[in-house]
């Protein structure tokens, strides 16, 4: 027999010697059967050759020819040989070219798919590989306005940014597909080999970004927020009612550094869960009041003293701040959202040269994803640092790492966005890198030439001007208030936010707003361009002026009505051509 055929489509099944009403077929399946390679044309392909197993037939049933009978009309179109194999008596049967197509389709369930499976398959596409524009157009349509605002105005909130392509498709990826609780290498979840591989490598950028080094440093990348940041320090180094002590809020701190109203109204989480204690700002001055900060800290004794803050425009004393943390045994932990850009970019006073604990926002200056970040002091203490809290007694090494950690999950979280990891990682990348230092620098640069500009106009700004990337303009002196101002800028397409002045009643009808320069630098704009911005600010004054001495307090209903007023549509049309001109980076228009 010449088995050599490449194009023979082949079953193979036993035979013996009993009757053919004895015989039946085991299965309906076939098993693919590949011919060794010794036996064909080695420049022929060989099919898989299906398999069938049979029961015995009995040694009397033979056909004269030598063939074995068969009880089924198809096997009557088939030649059948027979030969023997470790003493069984088996039959070769070779379909006819009229069965080879209808073989390949019967073949058996492990070589062949399901004729359905296609079917699966599409629905699967068309519900999971639709386009936004496809599969929801009322939020691609409500999407597209605001890259279109984004794109036409102008963009002064100093907490905001725009992060670049690499950083909007890693957020959009695959990767939030995936879950990963707990740290990487010690997950609760598996199939997390390249998640791991992912927060590594976010975590070493972290440390190079800021220069730090690992045997001193720890990082965590996993929280979601800066507040989050925050509580997690606060959860793992604290027990519930312990004592922290951060700037207030109308002084330009952040309400999660502990935040009451003046009727005793716990806004924080951080005054609800532990005892906040404020330190102020000089009221003349706008700076901090380090003589009154250290008198209360001795008084008052916190675990944890907090520097850093969201409205304060000059550089912090770190090295005070490390004096009195020291004095009162308190762990001295810097909140640098704000600034942490300008950290990098060795911009500023550096806060991991006094701090125990760094955090931080990631997509402020830093031009990262939303979240937030941790780092921590680890190993041999330098020189003497406050009290280990919980212990009573100065240790000599640094405990923070397991308790920050903890804290961060599975106190506080689940498993972390590994899709905002992968896109920190990106954005600190580029942190590192020369052209990251020269953006800092123009930052800076460019909110000195705003700040300039306003003082020329006779505008008061907290503390007289600024250090860092933002100035604040105190506008009580022309009789308007942060939140009116706040929306007629907003009509004229300028986003900026209101804030409190210290002084201030509460925050509800704060006396001033707060103007950031790292968003529209990182569209191209120079000094030059702000002093134009300054010119659309003070123009948007005018206007508030005006609107507020015609119409007074105004409603919803009214302000809405303003938006074709003919002063705001005229701004309004400066605005958009101003800001149209300049390239916008993460996607195109």
């Amino acid at each position: 027999m010449d088995i050599s055929r490449p194009q023979s489509n082949l079953s193979l099944g036993f035979s013996s010697h009993a009757s053919p009403s004895q015989r039946t077929q085991i299965a309906d399946d076939s098993i693919p059967l590949q011919l060794d390679s010794s036996f064909r044309d080695p420049t022929q392909p060989v099919p898989p050759v299906p398999l069938q197993l049979l029961e015995p037939l009995a040694d009397n049933h033979k056909a004269e020819n030598g063939t074995s009978a068969v009880d089924s009309d198809e096997d009557e179109d088939r030649e059948v040989k027979e030969f023997r194999i470790l003493g069984h008596s088996m039959c070769l049967k070779r379909r006819r070219d009229s069965e080879s197509s209808s073989s390949s389709s019967s073949s058996s369930k492990w070589g062949s798919l399901d004729p359905n499976l296609e079917a699966r398959r599409g629905a699967v596409r068309s519900w999971g590989n639709q386009t936004l524009r496809a599969a929801d157009p009322d939020i691609y349509e409500i999407m597209e306005k605001e890259k279109e605002r984004q794109y036409k105005g102008i963009e002064l909130i100093a907490s905001e940014n725009f992060v670049c392509r690499a950083v909007v498709e890693a957020l959009g990826s695959h990767l939030t597909n995936k879950y990963s609780e707990g740290m990487a290498g010690a997950r609760y979840y598996g199939g997390n080999q390249y998640i791991d591989e992912i927060e590594m490598l976010c975590c070493e950028r972290a440390l190079a970004a800021f220069n730090l080094d690992p045997k001193s440093w720890g990082v965590n990348v996993q929280p979601y927020s800066c507040t989050s940041a925050n509580f997690a320090v606060y959860t793992g180094l604290l027990l519930p009612g312990d004592r922290i002590m951060g700037l207030d809020t109308p002084s330009g701190g952040n309400t999660s550094h502990g935040y009451c109203t003046p009727n005793g109204k716990k806004v924080s989480g951080a005054s609800i869960f532990f005892e906040s204690f404020p330190y102020k700002v000089n009221p003349q001055t706008g700076y901090i009041d380090f003589d009154k900060l250290e008198e209360k800290a001795l008084d008052f004794r916190p675990k944890i003293l907090i520097c850093g803050g969201s409205s304060y425009p000059r550089e912090w004393d770190y090295a005070r701040f490390r004096n009195i943390a020291d004095k009162c045994g308190a762990v001295l932990m810097c909140d640098m959202a704000q600034i942490s850009g300008l950290v990098a970019a060795k911009e500023c006073v550096n806060p991991f040269d006094y701090c125990d604990i760094v955090t931080s926002t990631t997509h402020k200056s830093l031009r990262g994803p939303r979240g937030g970040i941790i780092f921590y002091r680890k190993g041999a203490k330098a020189r003497k640092r406050g009290i280990l809290l919980s212990q009573g007694y100065e240790s000599e090494q640094y405990d923070l790492e397991e308790k920050i950690n903890f804290a961060v999950f599975p106190s506080l979280q689940g498993g972390p966005y590994n899709n905002h990891i992968a896109a920190l990682a990106i954005a600190l990348k580029q942190v590192a890198s020369p052209e990251y230092k020269a953006y800092m620098q123009q930052v800076k640069k460019n909110a000195q030439a705003l700040a300039s500009a306003l003082l020329r106009r006779k505008c008061r700004l907290v503390t007289g001007g600024t250090d860092n990337h933002l100035v604040l303009w105190d506008l009580r002196p022309l009789g308007l208030t942060g939140k009116f101002y706040e929306k007629i800028c907003e009509m004229c397409h300028i986003t900026l936010n209101k804030i409190a002045i210290f002084g201030d009643n509460g925050t509800i009808t704060p006396g001033g707003v707060r103007i950031g320069t790292p968003a529209m630098t990182s569209r191209g704009c120079l000094e030059t361009d702000f002093e134009t911005i300054t010119e659309f600010l003070y123009r948007a004054a005018l206007i508030a002026n005006v609107v507020q001495r015609d119409y007074g307090k105004l409603q919803k209903v009214v302000l809405k009505g303003l938006e074709s007023h003919k002063d705001i549509v005229e701004l309004r049309a400066r605005v958009e051509a101003f800001a149209a001109q300049f390239a916008m980076p993460g996607f195109d228009i």
